[in-house]
């Protein structure tokens, strides 16, 4: 493909030779920044290429060699993101693990993936490697970035970080053409090499390690770019998971190739601040993210003053009128454009300041499918926000927006030099340049998701619409239907109800069943708020997922929702007819969640059978025990009797008149 010739043409074919590049060409622009007890510290691209130069010959001193496979572990850290590019030019393969890993997930990935070097954060990751040699025994040596607690250590097999690249600085200083023989070293790495593995979130079943190229990431990243034209002057907050794809693509690949700024937050608790401080130009979340904003926007209204609420909800009318055509770039009248400047100054500009996303270029969100009004929300703010649709697989892109086709029900066309194709079940596929190599160690599982055309199976049904963007109905495998044969489609239902509030998460069933149940969580800093408010006194999640107020409240939601189900001939069968809230907040420790937050719907179906029972066999109440594992590991139990609420389905012709009116 093009995309191919043109890496070739240019020699850029690696990240160490794109460093390189990046050194010679913008080397006194920022490359890296981190939030450091509460300063700012800053590199450059000449500074990344020393500190990278010097990691990579310590490692190599170390007995890293071609071929290798280096953990990562840690949260979002300049030399965490070094310690990757330092690998690949000695040869190396990252494997980036997800941080907040319990200990039996990291050992099945580590144990995998053959890894026998590791570069972590801080003492809490060498604890938990040093814990599970006898399940890793290829691991050998351990590099930390933070020595905090680290001292009185056994060093014989433990370095800190600074330590190995003084190493490194020892074979420049001792031999003069050191330098040289570094980028030698990887002058002859290809394309085709493999550039990083990559674990997927397994949510069937156990992770798998995806094999990706430089070629699959070089030429997405570059295509990525020019997309959104972006280039060496944008600015990103790198705070998702190092071990997901969008991360690496984003904050890595992306950056790498772009030339442009990445910014590492002081900690996670600080992201809201350290994003309003950076503004970035180029910002990726997923739906969760910008669910939560929304959240703590439309709870911090309810706390304001009359007046000031009164105002938010004049101008947002406006904005929901006009905004997203206004950004778009089609016509309004005068009058309506007058009122948006001056939504803008009272209320759109503070609210985009606020979030950190006054200077956004372009902001995109992907992982799961977004509300509809709550995509709309964003964009009538002016905020250029797309959606994508993509895999760790495709190296991320699938399908991308572009600018005057921004639709809330679609996912975009199909992304530079990809190709999309619905098969006869309805599946989505594609093939691009993307496409990875193959399943480390799983070549059964590589056949049966990639076809010999290169054609990868995605999973996901969906069908492409009259105007050449691709829709995604729900998983393949979830889609399924009622007893009578109406359509069944989970995720579509969830979407509808995690756009309130009050909902954190949901999980419907009901495919071969008579109608359709729902578990709900609530979404505690939305409900708090709300009880405060109220004067509705509780100790605990559990105790206010109870309460018969807020049962009351869910039960508007959920009745509103079947009222949209009721308007829509293809959905009308699917309306909610039980719902509990549970009495436990889903949790990724517990292994309910991926730990990108998908929900493991297998998991929860063992894990909650009972309860899903009684969804069908007519209880008001279920007595339930539920074990759960507490931050500093222990585990523990949750015991309560959750209670089940019966609704009344609206019938289709009653949701058009209501509509109407």
């Amino acid at each position: 493909m093009a995309g191919l010739a043109d890496v070739a043409s240019r020699g850029e074919d690696t990240f160490p030779k794109i460093l390189l590049r990046n050194a010679r060409d913008f080397g006194t622009r920022t490359a890296f920044r981190e939030k450091d007890f509460g300063i700012w510290q800053s590199w450059t691209w000449a500074d990344v290429l020393d500190e990278i130069r010097s990691l990579s010959l310590g490692l190599k001193e170390l007995g890293l060699a071609k071929g290798d496979k280096v953990a990562i572990v840690g949260s979002n850290r300049p030399r965490l993101y070094w310690s990757m590019v330092a690998a690949q030019a000695v040869g190396a393969v990252p494997v980036p693990v997800y941080a907040d890993s319990v200990a039996e997930e990291m050992a099945f990935v580590l144990g995998h993936a053959e890894v026998r070097f590791a570069v972590v954060q801080d003492q809490e990751q060498v604890d938990k490697l040093q814990s599970m040699t006898d399940e890793v025994p290829s691991l050998t040596e351990i590099v930390y970035d933070e020595p905090r607690g680290l001292r009185d250590y056994d060093h014989s097999h433990l370095h800190h970080f600074e330590t190995v690249q003084e190493r490194g600085r020892a074979v420049l200083a001792a031999h003069e053409n050191a330098a040289d023989a570094w980028v030698e070293g990887f002058s002859d790495a290809t394309g085709s090499d493999i550039a990083v593995m990559l674990y997927t979130s397994g949510t069937t079943g156990r992770p798998k390690g995806v094999m990706l190229s430089f070629d699959n990431l070089v030429i997405s990243a570059r295509n990525g770019n020019r997309f959104d034209n972006l280039d060496e002057t944008e600015e990103v907050l790198a705070y998702l998971p190092m071990a997901w794809i969008g991360d690496h693509v984003f904050s890595l690949a992306q950056a790498f190739t772009a030339a442009y700024c990445v910014n590492c937050p002081e900690s996670m608790d600080t992201i809201d601040v350290d994003r309003l401080e950076i503004a970035p130009t180029y910002f990726f979340a997923p739906p969760r993210v910008f669910e939560n904003m929304l959240t703590s926007i439309l709870v911090r209204m309810e706390d304001a003053g009359t007046s000031k609420k009164k105002m938010f909800d004049v101008f947002m009318g406006v904005a929901k009128r006009v905004g997203e055509r206004i950004l778009n770039g089609e016509q309004v009248s005068l009058k309506d454009r007058v009122l948006y400047g001056l939504g803008e100054f009272f209320v759109y500009g503070p609210l985009k300041n606020r979030m950190g996303l006054t200077r956004l270029k372009v902001g995109y969100t992907a992982g799961e499918a977004i509300g509809p009004e709550i995509f709309q929300f964003y964009r009538s703010l002016g905020l250029n926000l797309k959606q994508l649709y993509g895999q760790t697989e495709a190296s991320v892109y699938i399908t991308l927006q572009p600018d005057g086709e921004i639709f809330g029900d679609t996912v975009g066309k199909p992304a530079p030099d990809v190709e999309l194709k619905i098969a006869e079940s309805g599946e989505v596929l594609y093939r691009s340049p993307g496409v990875f190599v193959g399943y480390f160690k799983n070549d059964e599982a590589t056949r049966s998701t990639k076809t010999e055309e290169g054609w990868v199976h995605t999973g996901d049904a969906g069908f492409i619409t009259d105007n050449g963007h691709l829709k995604i109905i729900d998983r393949a495998k979830d889609v399924g239907k009622l007893t009578d044969g109406a359509l069944f489609a989970p995720k579509y239902i969830e979407n509808k109800l995690k756009f309130f509030p009050n909902i954190k998460e949901a999980v419907a069933f009901g495919n071969e069943r008579e109608k359709v149940g729902v578990f709900i969580n609530i979404d505690l800093t939305s409900v708090g708020s709300w009880a405060e408010r109220n004067n509705v006194n509780y100790a605990s999640y559990q105790e206010l997922a109870a309460h018969p107020d807020v049962y009351e409240m869910i039960e508007s939601h959920v009745d509103q929702v079947n009222r949209d189900l009721a308007s829509e001939p293809m959905m009308a069968g699917a309306q909610i007819q039980r719902f509990l809230i549970l009495h436990k907040e889903l949790d990724a420790d517990d292994g309910e969640l991926t730990r990108t937050q998908k929900v493991r719907r297998t998991f929860i179906s063992d894990r909650y059978g009972a309860l899903i029972e009684a969804l069908y066999d007519g209880s008001k109440e279920k007595y339930v025990k539920t074990e759960v594992t507490f931050e500093d590991g222990r585990t523990g139990a949750i015991e309560a009797t959750v209670e089940i609420r019966d609704m009344t389905p609206h019938s289709l012709g009653a949701a058009h008149q209501e509509a109407a009116e």
